[in-house]
């Protein structure tokens, strides 16, 4: 009886304390950036902090008091969505059961080292607490080199879910867990249900999504829940996920059209499981990259994926043998089963092999795996001993690598898309692969309801189309009037453009008849990107013929110097010429910093020109940064270019990204490179491009191509090619001792 009086007064005691704390508890409505440090520093547990909507410019948030389980602390919008915070605004909590929710950022960055820390300072951190349906779009630094992240989660038992995130463009991780002193290690934080939107090719080390822990602390465990978060064309560098710590979990995420991989960087222990990979054939789509000890990857569902060596669509890693810290820890007792590969390209064993990374995976298995590619090309690849990797129970419809082959059964076996939209067998009589019941997280699961998830790139042409008359006024009060994928569209005759022409959106410049409309410009340029900006000339004659008499003049360029976003450059069916009134005249030269997701040149003539036709090389600090991640030139003509065709440079050591990429077919190139100027003596000049193909291209008198292999395993084709009166392609391998690794094959060489 005794015993149950004490239960009862102690309930009751606690219901008394709920009362108590709700009868004090305030709710505070808030419309000035005063009025909130007035309160803030008074907060009870089970008060309400209300912002009023509006924008609110450069609001540092400091958010810190002691709520409890039952009673948090509030910080919210008047209404969801409504509360802009812009310039240079963040938030910061510290103490325990917070919740922010609610507000916008955008239209600025953080003027710290973070957007949202959970903490005040390295000795004031967040505990239980939490911050949901936040967004945070394109809150970028506008030095694109400057370091910083979205989101840090300092402290333990925090929740950061259904928040919205997309842009993320300048150098730092998205959404970092930090594990730098003992009160964030073995945290148990809990990231889940968040929109992981667009972040586009950073260029360079320094672009992950999410990371969990870092090297130093690699060893230690952080126990953080990831799980039912969508990412969506996540492209920043090749880890998406990078786990730097132990003892994680990674489940029913979606990851959509993103390059790169989720990968175990460091840290043992972690478990990867029923998480769904579509790439849809993307170029550098990856799946799920394996280094260190005691890693369980089960039931993950991956299909159409393209990436290769460290992005691809599955990587064992091989390691350095007694590795420090930062660097590659070997495979052990990594336990690899019941995963569904559809269509994924490459799977790929010990890779990384080398002199340094050459301690093999050991004491792993590979079991009750399905393997279907339905080109029948078999995906494996082994760079070094697999005998560490037992092989069982796995299916494949393809013959397999031989080193595999004892535990892959080659077996026929026909899918069939279920309501979830996953390929699965016709029949459950396999015992490999995916579970059956496996589920697929929607996008519209995630994030916020209230904030659109926008397509991330506005195409070409997508929007009016304004005819343009005669003269170079109308063409400028065009170009101001347009929208993002407006095309304006040039009447015949001669526009004489007088000033440099900032294009800060997505615009297509065409001639309403092929080769019937000339622009002439009187400034060093004529069109100059700016953030934002992209730009397409179609049918268009272009002259140089009015600029200054002056060197170093362009028909294209970047801005100098500060471009945050990518751009793209479009040029077809134009006729280039006289770009030769001084020297070094390019038609296109990159600011540094900038990057281009494409620059595309179609069935255009160029001649006489003093200078270089692409200039992509403004990145010599060996950094690993480069200035375009696709170019792709097919049926032009180039005559009499005294400078290079292009000179594309990606310079240093860093392995975290697929570019820069050339592709070049059906040019004819006629005397160009061996202007006096050409210090590359290049017609063509790439220095650590990661992946060239030159096919079927004419060189005549020309300078010869020039190529400098650097890190990354380049994949270097020159075939099919005629070289008359000029010399053989050169390629060097700057960073392996060897011969070099390109394929030349059926190019002529005509020797005059």
């Amino acid at each position: 009886m005794r015993l149950i009086n004490l239960t009862i007064i102690k309930f009751s005691l606690v219901i008394l304390g709920c009362i108590s704390t709700a009868a004090t508890a305030k709710d505070y409505f808030v419309d000035n950036k005063q009025a909130y440090t007035d309160i803030a520093q008074d907060l009870k547990a089970g008060d309400t902090v209300i912002l009023k909507n509006g924008t609110w410019t450069d609001f540092e948030i400091l958010f810190q008091g002691q709520g409890t389980e039952t009673s948090p602390i509030q910080l919210t919008a008047q209404t969801k969505g409504k509360v802009f915070l812009t310039g240079q605004s963040n938030l910061r909590l510290a103490g325990e059961y917070l919740h922010a929710s609610g507000l916008v950022f955008k239209n600025g960055f953080t003027p710290t080292s973070a957007v949202i820390e959970f903490r005040r300072n390295k000795n004031e951190l967040a505990r239980h607490s939490r911050v949901s349906e936040v967004v945070i779009d394109n809150y970028n630094n506008p030095d694109k080199r400057e370091s910083d992240y979205w989101v840090a989660l300092y402290g333990q038992h925090n929740r950061f879910d259904h928040n919205h995130l997309v842009g993320k463009r300048n150098k730092g991780v998205t959404v970092a867990v930090r594990l730098n002193n003992k009160q964030s290690q073995e945290n148990y934080h809990q990231i889940d249900h968040n929109y992981f939107g667009y972040r586009p090719t950073f260029g360079s080390n320094g672009g992950e999504t999410l990371r969990i822990g870092t090297s130093h602390y690699s060893l230690t465990d952080s126990f953080t829940l990831v799980e039912k978060n969508y990412f969506e064309q996540t492209n920043g560098e090749v880890e998406i996920i990078s786990i730097k710590s132990g003892k994680n979990i990674v489940r029913n995420n979606v990851f959509f059209e993103a390059r790169g991989t989720l990968t175990m960087r460091h840290g043992n222990g972690n478990l990867i499981e029923e998480n769904i990979f579509f790439g849809n054939g993307v170029d550098h789509t990856g799946g799920i990259r394996v280094i260190n000890k005691d890693q369980i990857i089960r039931n993950n569902y991956l299909e159409g994926l393209t990436g290769f060596r460290f992005g691809s669509g599955f990587t064992v890693m091989n390691g350095v043998p007694n590795s420090s810290i930062n660097r590659y820890h070997q495979v052990e007792n990594a336990q690899i089963e019941n995963n569904t590969f559809v269509n994924v390209r490459h799977i790929q064993l010990a890779a990384g092999s080398d002199a340094e990374r050459s301690a093999v995976p050991i004491n792993s298995v590979m079991k009750n795996n399905l393997i279907i590619n339905e080109n029948n090309q078999q995906p494996f690849t082994a760079f070094d001993d697999v005998s560490g990797i037992k092989f069982t129970g796995n299916l494949a419809n393809t013959e397999v690598l031989s080193d595999v082959a004892y535990g892959v059964k080659r077996q026929a076996i026909s899918l069939k898309r279920n309501k979830a939209g996953l390929l699965l067998p016709n029949t459950n009589k396999f015992n490999a692969g995916a579970k059956a019941n496996l589920t697929v997280l929607a996008k519209d699961q995630t994030g916020v309801t209230w904030y659109e998830k926008v397509p991330a790139i506005i195409a070409f042409d997508s929007g009016k189309t304004r005819r343009v008359k005669g003269s170079a006024n109308a063409l400028l009060n065009a170009i101001e009037a347009a929208e993002s994928g407006d095309v304006l569209e040039l009447t015949g005759g001669q526009y004489d453009v007088s000033k440099l022409v900032a294009i800060d959106k997505v615009l297509t410049i065409k001639a309403h008849k092929k080769g019937k409309t000339t622009l002439t410009f009187e400034r060093s340029t004529l069109f100059e990107i700016h953030d934002g900006g992209s730009l397409k000339l179609d049918g268009l004659i272009i002259s140089g013929k009015s600029s200054p008499d002056s060197a170093g003049n362009s028909v294209v360029r970047t801005k100098k110097w500060g471009m945050v976003n990518n751009y793209r450059l479009m040029m077809m069916n134009s006729q280039i010429t006289d770009l030769d009134i001084n020297h070094t005249f390019d038609f296109f030269k990159t600011g540094k910093g900038a990057l281009a997701d494409e620059i595309t040149f179609t069935n255009n003539t160029f001649n006489k020109v003093s200078g270089d036709i692409l200039r992509l090389d403004s990145e010599i600090e060996d950094l690993g940064i480069y200035n375009a991640d696709y170019v792709t030139l097919v049926d032009n003509r180039f005559s009499n270019i005294n400078g290079s065709l292009i000179k594309l440079y990606r310079g240093g050591t860093d392995e975290s990204t697929f570019g820069p990429h050339l592709s070049m077919t059906g040019n004819t190139l006629t005397n160009v490179g061996l202007g006096k100027r050409n210090k590359s003596n290049a017609s063509v000049y790439l220095h650590g491009v990661q992946v060239t193909n030159i096919d079927n291209n004419t060189f005549v008198k020309s300078a010869p191509i020039i190529i400098e292999h650097t890190v990354g395993e380049p994949n270097t084709m020159i075939i099919n090619n005629t070289f008359d009166s000029t010399e053989q392609p050169s390629v060097t391998e700057l960073r392996v001792a060897g011969p070099h690794t390109a394929t030349l094959i059926n190019n002529k060489v005509i020797k005059n």
